[in-house]
């Protein structure tokens, strides 16, 4: 209520009650406001709402790394145990009923479907970090550089650590391709995307959807769960969410960007409600120590499960490894675990994608 409404009704009471009206009765008692989702803690913020997300031991970060004071790390790979391939982008657009899947690194992908072009979790720096000098580096450059992108559409965002969101490539991608561009993130973030000029932002809370494209032939966005976390800072733990993705293209291929999460009950779940899926891209790496890592990145074995719990239908793509050190494991390990997984569970070898920084996998209608 604006202050010359207020003045207005306040002026009326005391009028009427100069009157002899009768007094005005005591307000109604406010409704009980709506349960806020489980993953919406009441005191701000956001949690894992599962059992499987334990809450790590305290102090388990230093425990770690003082284990790691002890310990014999394999060593980093060089780009040569990293072979490259040519990528088949479509410039500027992958033809009508047709998706082209190309891995720039980690869990950066650039998605061309239903006539759109997407980006996942842009990072293209030297390093998964806040400093230019320090912090995790690449073993290999990116896949795909900036400049050999096609026209974007939108970039689609799982969560805000430095090896899934760099300041300088959002900075760059929004220079490059301008105010069409458009970023589509989990909540809390439309305020650190305005302070790098990218003021296109759509926000989704968990189950909620976007469409993009053109009317009639729009590809449906929806954010799923994850379990994960978020922050950027020391302040800023939780305070943003996270999310994977699920994408539903008019001619009705549907994919799934599993962003990073340990695994968690809900695969199934997210298969009914948005699949079933032509490609899954799901992380398989950064998963030791197991007693620290665990509750926020699946191993391999895990992996292979979730795709499973997905539905089991199409292509499993092996994204989150061979690019950045960020656990103890041997960073070439992932793939070899993928495929002793994926055998195991007798699973037809001609769906599974490891792919090479910069390989393009095609995905045709029918």
């Amino acid at each position: 209520m604006d202050r010359r409404a207020f003045l207005s009704t306040s002026a009326g009471v005391a009028a009427g009650m100069a009157a002899g009206a009768p007094q005005p009765r005591e307000p109604e008692p406010e409704r009980p406001l709506r349960a806020l989702p489980p993953h919406h803690n009441p005191e701000g913020g956001f949690v894992n709402p599962w059992p499987t997300a334990e809450t790590r031991e305290p102090g388990g970060f230093l425990r770690w790394q003082r284990e790691r004071l002890g310990q014999t790390l394999p060593p980093d790979p060089v780009p040569a145990q990293l072979p490259r391939a040519a990528s088949e982008i479509a410039h500027p657009r992958a033809p009508f009923g047709e998706v082209r899947v190309t891995w720039v690194g980690h869990a950066t992908f650039l998605i061309q479907a239903g006539g759109l072009n997407l980006l996942t979790d842009p990072v293209f720096g030297r390093r998964a970090s806040p400093l230019r000098f320090l912090g995790p580096a690449r073993f290999t450059p990116p896949g795909v550089s900036l400049a050999e992108l096609p026209p974007l559409d939108a970039v689609l965002l799982s969560h805000d650590h430095y090896d899934h969101l760099d300041d300088g490539s959002v900075r760059r991608l929004q220079r490059a391709h301008g105010e069409r561009l458009l970023w589509v993130t989990p909540l809390g973030y439309r305020r650190w995307f305005a302070a790098r000029g990218a003021r296109r932002v759509v926000e989704l809370d968990w189950w909620q959807e976007a469409t993009l494209g053109e009317p009639g032939a729009a590809t449906r966005v929806v954010a799923l769960p994850a379990q994960h976390w978020t922050s950027r800072t020391p302040w800023d733990r939780q305070q943003k969410l996270w999310a994977s993705w699920a994408l539903a293209t008019p001619t009705g291929q549907r994919l799934y960007f599993g962003g990073d999460s340990g695994w968690f009950p809900e695969y199934p779940r997210l298969g009914r409600h948005a699949g079933p899926f032509d490609l899954a891209l799901l992380p398989v790496g950064a998963y030791e120590p197991r007693w620290f890592m665990r509750p926020v990145h699946m191993n391999p074995e895990e992996a292979v499960q979730a795709y499973q719990e997905l539905g089991g239908a199409g292509v499993f793509g092996a994204m989150h490894w061979g690019t950045f050190r960020l656990t103890d494991e041997d960073p070439l390990e992932p793939p070899g675990r993928v495929r002793a997984a994926w055998a195991a569970a007798r699973l037809p070898e001609e769906r599974l994608w490891i792919p090479r920084h910069g390989e393009t996998r095609v995905l045709r209608r029918g």
